[in-house]
């Protein structure tokens, strides 16, 4: 891997996506696996003159689960944060409340050299791609019905009356995350509405599956997932769902549209989900 774009990738997700000023605190959240990747970025940071404090975490046992106090103290007095680690604190009460103060957050998590050295992250204007983003957010936002279809068999619809889009330009302002080099706009269904076909074609980011073999296929009535179809892969995703014996796990939960031009399906999650359309 070549030295210069890895140093290259961090540069730009300070300066561009996180657009770090002089005198910015900047609070870098990693845990022991990440570390040599945080310290690309903690390195960047100190260059452009942000005051940098690193917290070094144990690895998360679930996505979601809080980091240590001390570490959501400084998220909280933080301007900009990069979670660089390897178990997801995105969705934890310390990530709302940092938001809450004003931070901007950069999330890094299972960040990899290959991912600071992509196209997606080193090729992408993610400014010219906002505009882009924000007008998506506002038809979503302003819709009331929405109906995803595909040639691959997908034809679902349900409401999103009243829900407002999240909009992922990836260079946040004060109170927004940034998935970076994701690129998207989301929105989350109305509860018990969607219904219909949903054809999985691309990938499953986690559980190690990646990439698709094998399409899966989900029947949809009134909100969940009622039989899943497909291959070995689909497999290991239904056993993994039905080992929480939660039907929870088995709502339509959110609808992502991707919008970074040079994103390609790698398997990884921060790719897969900004891949173009």
């Amino acid at each position: 891997m070549n030295p210069g774009m890895i140093q290259h990738g961090a540069k730009k997700l300070v300066e561009v996506n996180g657009r770090v000023q002089p005198g910015e605190s900047v609070v870098v959240i990693a845990d022991t696996d990440m570390k040599t990747i945080a310290d690309l970025v903690v390195s960047a940071a100190r260059d452009v003159g942000a005051n940098v404090v690193t917290c070094v975490i144990s690895q998360r046992e679930q996505d979601g689960q809080e980091p240590p106090l001390p570490a959501a103290a400084a998220m909280r007095e933080a301007d900009v944060i990069f979670s660089v680690v390897s178990v997801s604190i995105t969705h934890t009460r310390a990530m709302r409340a940092a938001l809450d103060s004003g931070a901007r957050a950069i999330l890094m998590t299972a960040y990899t050299e290959e991912i600071l050295t992509s196209a997606a992250l080193l090729e992408t204007d993610f400014d010219a791609q906002a505009a882009l983003c924000r007008r998506l957010g506002a038809v979503l936002t302003q819709g009331e019905h929405l109906r995803l279809s595909s040639a691959n068999g997908t034809d679902l619809t349900f409401s999103i009356a009243g829900r407002v889009a999240n909009v992922l330009t990836n260079i946040p302002d004060p109170g927004e995350l940034a998935p970076v080099p994701d690129i998207e706009v989301n929105i989350v269904p109305m509860e018990g509405t969607a219904r219909g076909r949903l054809v999985a074609d691309a990938s499953v980011p986690y559980l190690g599956i990646g990439i698709l073999n094998q399409p899966i296929q989900c029947s949809v009535e009134d909100g969940y997932i009622t039989s899943m179809r497909g291959g070995n892969e689909a497999q290991v995703l239904k056993a993994a769902l039905d080992s929480h014996n939660d039907r929870n796990c088995y709502n339509v939960a959110e609808l992502g549209i991707g919008l970074n031009p040079n994103a390609a399906l790698t398997g990884r999650m921060l790719d897969d989900e900004g891949v173009m359309g």
